[in-house]
């Protein structure tokens, strides 16, 4: 266990409890599961002081996203961090960890928003960052990639392909869906929303790899536990008809994950995540959208000045078909990367 002034943590196994060795076991030993931060001190309203394992942050000048209130919605416009998705709360935790820690190379599997943001925060914190890809990813995403100075290789094969050889890379495997500290950066967002809009009943976003569907519960969570809030808004994941594994597992629905992703929300690509038994116990509902709606929800949202990526505006169509008391939706990345 790790101590500092006000907060303690632990780091440990979801599914066995285990407590994690050290920052080279990036599943659990003992029976393979992913590892999670466990915050034990109540929050800290100095958001910052929350991450007692950080001493020194590598910023982009990431969070703080505005919340923006358009007839009875309102909008956490994420798409607004530094590298233009919300992942940027993940890399400023997990890449300022890893950097005081001595960690000088690190591999990546992601030719998204994740890839991006971890290649910019390397290169803010003089971390050499190879980012593996599918080898027929191209598009700004890639690009921005590269912008960094990240190096990129890319992968034959399927997306489990990419991961292998980013994991057997020999160096520092940072993933952003395994590595605990990536997730726990997300909690950032829970505590913003609660604090920009208090009364707020649910908060809907677009799920793939669970990223942002643990950090926000976990970050809820906290605030519960640390009585600042009574009730504990309730999570509502958005995925698409064709890749739908956790709306499957809620609603029990039937679900083959496909060979290709082809749906014009190209973020939301975890046709099998890894983190999909944590992901059903933290939400209890799940709505699937099918590609007209997600183009006309984009459109819609284009049409209020908020111009999102595809998997984003998915939130938008979610929100018109179920009925919502006081809600916020969560807009994750940047339509300037699909155009």
């Amino acid at each position: 266990m790790s101590h500092s002034s006000s907060v303690e943590f632990i780091i440990k196994c979801t599914r066995c409890g285990k407590e994690r060795e050290n920052i080279y076991e990036i599943t659990c030993s003992r029976c393979g599961g992913p590892f999670k931060v466990e915050i034990l001190g109540d929050y800290d309203t100095e958001i910052r002081k929350n991450f007692p394992y950080i001493k020194e942050w590598i910023s982009l000048g990431e969070g703080n996203t505005p919340l923006l209130k358009i007839g009875k919605l309102h909008f956490k416009l994420d798409f607004l961090n530094p590298t233009g998705s919300y992942k940027d709360r993940g890399s400023v935790t997990l890449i300022s960890f890893l950097r005081q820690n001595g960690i000088k190379d690190i591999s990546e599997d992601s030719s998204g928003n994740a890839g991006a943001s971890i290649s910019a925060y390397s290169a803010a914190a003089g971390i050499n960052a190879t980012i593996f890809v599918p080898e027929n990813a191209k598009g700004v995403k890639l690009k921005q990639i590269e912008s960094y100075g990240a190096k990129v290789v890319k992968v034959k094969g399927n997306r489990n392909d990419v991961m292998k050889a980013a994991m057997n890379s020999g160096k520092y495997y940072a993933s952003h869906i395994l590595q605990p500290f990536f997730r726990d950066g997300i909690r950032t967002l829970a505590y913003e929303i609660v604090k920009q809009h208090k009364s707020v009943k649910e908060i809907v976003i677009p799920v793939s790899a669970g990223t942002l569907l643990l950090g926000l519960h976990e970050g809820l969570n906290h605030l519960l536990k640390s009585g600042v809030i009574e009730e504990k808004p309730k999570i509502i994941a958005v995925q698409t008809r064709q890749v739908m594994p956790l709306c499957s597992v809620i609603n029990k629905e039937p679900y083959i994950p496909p060979e290709r992703v082809t749906s014009i929300a190209d973020a939301l690509v975890s046709t099998q995540p890894v983190l999909l038994e944590e992901m059903a116990k933290a939400t209890n509902q799940c709505i699937t959208v099918d590609e007209e709606e997600i183009i006309s929800a984009w459109k819609k949202l284009a049409g209020m000045g908020l111009l999102v990526e595809y998997s984003s505006a998915t939130v938008l169509a979610a929100a018109e078909k179920i009925s919502l008391e006081d809600p916020v939706l969560v807009l994750t990345g940047s339509g300037l990367k699909t155009l």
